[in-house]
Parts: C-alpha cells; structure tokens; sequence
C-alpha cells in the first residue's frame, strides 16, 4: 500500500529559511520572492476583477459592521499567519494583491514562500497595519489561502508518486477560479493541461459520437486547423484497444496534428483496491512513443504511482481540483491563545 505520511515529512521538501520581507505596496514590482512561481496565462481572465468580487460579495452595502462597533478605526495592529496542519502553503502572492486592494499601506512579511512546506503550529507570515483593513481582508485572504494550499499539497502527494510521469489537472475546477485552482497545481509541482476550451483541441467521446467515429473526429481536426490556419496541440480520447488501433492507423497513412493519445479508464479497479494497469500498458506499448500518452480515470493517491510506472506521458486527475481538502490556516492577532486553543483542539 502506497504510504502518504512519508510525502508529508519535513524533511521531503526544499524549505526556504530566508526571511522574505515587503510591503503590499510594492507586490507588483518588487515581489519576486513571492512571484517566483507565476500564474498561468489566460487571454481574459482578469484576476484582479476576482479580488474585487470576493470582498464585494464579503462586504455587501454596508461593510464590516462588527469591525466598525469593536475596534478603534486608528488601531495599529500585527496578525501573524498560522499553520494548523502540515502540507505546502500556496497563495501567498495572491495574498498580498489582495492586501494591496484593501490598504497599500499594510506591511506583509513571510517566513515561507509559494510552493514550501510548513509544519502544524508554524508561524509562516505576518501582516502589520490598520486593524481594520487586516480584518476585513482576513476571511478572503485564507479562503484563497487554504484552498489553493490543499490543492498544492495533494499536488505534491501526487506529482511525486506519478513519477517518471507527470501529473496534470483538468477543466473540473471552481466556477471562476480557474486560473486560481491551476495556479495552486503548479505550486504543488504539477503542469497545467490546457487552461480552457480556446487553447488546445481535445477530442472526447462526445466529439467522437457527433462526429461518427474516431478517424472522422481526427480528420475534421486536421481538415479545420487547416482551413484556419490554426497551431495548436491536439488530443484525442480513446476507450479501448482498438480504438487506439484505429487513431494509430489513421495516422500511419495521413498528416495530421495530432499530439496526444488519451487513455480513458484503461485502469482497472479490482476488489482488493489495487489496479490492473495491463490494459493502459498494451496501450504505450502500440504507441511506441509516437505521441505523448495520458491516462485518465481511477487515478487515486492509492493507485497513481503504479500508473506513473506504465510508460504514460502524463496522469490527468480531476480530483486535484474538484475534491480539494483546504489546508487549515488562520490569521491571529493574539497568536499565543490562538496556539493554546489549537493544542486543545490538536490543530496546533
């Protein structure tokens, strides 16, 4: 049985101990630190307008009415960032755009960057500045926090389990964070498959059926792209052995775009909770490494290392993304009974 609690040891990370210091301010310009690893590129996706609409729909017509009757509106204060549980924290530069957004004045300071580990009770990060603006930014900042940080640390688990192959996520992300929940998976250590439905072909068994079979999907592609002048990756999805027999076929005698071969459940599930991999490795073997591979379905934490050993190109998983488990994080002003309580609790 594959063992997941190794993966999440301290001493299975590359921590950073440089202490990385900057104001939300200068997050745009100066953050390299925090910026090391970018967000994906998206021809629309306006993140910023994202940010907006997180605090908009937090603040509602009124604001923060329980900051306004408790805390004085001058209040100076410092809030640390606490880790409750172990795994590799992601966010931390979307954390500071939103610092920026609430109060280009407050001060932000972080002991780990994107992509590190931490360990339950650290201390990773602080801000200092108006109370206020530290509240209200609060719940927004950790809800970004502690998703993007789940999804990064089961990519980890996964992508360092898939290799030789290497792990992707798929389109099955939050509605409006797509590019947010595939940020976290390349902080995690996973490459992003195609970010939407604009940048790469990918033909799937509804395609197929439309289109009257395999070869006729493929050959439209190519007649398309053509036509178009188009340049971009293709993937097709096959099912079974001969399906794969028939793209393989077809290619041997055309021109085509094609890329990628897709191995959709070709992972058999047995009652003894392993996987029968037989099916997907007849598959690379007709390949031959004449298109990149992809398996796809049955893809567990359980079951993706012995996938990673079957020769495939890349592992796709929608559950990086659709079954996230959120890192638990808080953002404390009294840090020491945040620390007592989380004791109690074992959070801590």
């Amino acid at each position: 049985m594959f063992s997941i609690s190794r993966f999440l040891s301290p001493q299975f990370y590359a921590i950073q101990r440089s202490f990385v210091k900057m104001s939300a301010s200068a997050t745009q310009t100066s953050g390299a630190s925090s910026m090391a690893i970018k967000p994906p590129s998206h021809p629309t996706y306006d993140l910023k307008a994202v940010i907006k609409l997180a605090l908009a729909e937090d603040a509602g017509d009124t604001g923060d009415v329980t900051c306004m009757a408790t805390i004085p509106i001058d209040m100076e204060v410092e809030a640390y960032f606490l880790a409750k549980e172990d795994g590799i924290v992601a966010g931390i530069a979307l954390a500071e755009m939103i610092f920026e957004h609430v109060d280009p004045s407050l001060k932000v300071e972080w002991m780990r960057k994107d992509g590190d580990y931490v360990h339950k009770g650290l201390k990773f990060g602080k801000v200092s500045g108006n109370a206020h603006k530290i509240v209200v930014a609060e719940r927004v900042v950790l809800n970004f926090m502690q998703r993007m940080s789940g999804i990064a640390t089961l990519t980890k688990l996964m992508a360092d389990a898939a290799y030789p192959a290497c792990i992707l996520e798929t389109r099955k992300t939050a509605p409006g964070l797509r590019l947010v929940d595939k940020w976290a998976v390349v902080i995690g250590g996973g490459k992003n498959h195609r970010m939407g439905l604009f940048d790469m072909v990918m033909i799937k068994d509804n395609h197929i059926s439309a289109a009257g079979g395999i070869v006729n999907a493929i050959k439209s592609v190519d007649e398309y792209l053509n036509q178009k002048n188009l340049d971009m990756d293709v993937e097709v999805e096959t099912r079974t052995l001969e399906e794969v027999k028939e793209v393989l076929e077809y290619v041997s005698g055309s021109v085509t775009r094609l890329t990628r071969i897709m191995l959709d459940n070709m992972v058999v599930p047995l009652e003894n909770g392993d996987v029968d991999v037989t099916m997907l490795k007849d598959a690379v073997e007709l390949i031959n490494g004449r298109f990149e591979t992809e398996a796809s379905g049955n893809v567990t934490i359980e079951t993706v290392h012995k996938i990673g050993q079957s020769g495939v190109t890349f592992i796709s998983s929608g559950a990086l993304t659709h079954s996230v488990k959120a890192l638990d994080i808080s953002l404390k002003i009294d840090t020491e009974l945040a620390l007592e309580v989380g004791r109690r609790t074992k959070r801590a």
